[in-house]
């Protein structure tokens, strides 16, 4: 649990993903897609 919290604050720091500007679910999927591999990498 602890680790999915941290991922998620993480990912929130991204300003679009935080405060949503794409809108269309596909294109804010593609924005967390994203971010999540910059993360990882």
């Amino acid at each position: 649990r602890n680790v999915v919290e941290r991922c998620f604050n993480r990912l929130k720091q991204w300003r679009g993903i935080a405060t949503r500007y794409d809108k269309t679910a596909q294109s804010y999927e593609a924005a967390v897609t994203l971010a999540s591999l910059l993360l990882w990498a």
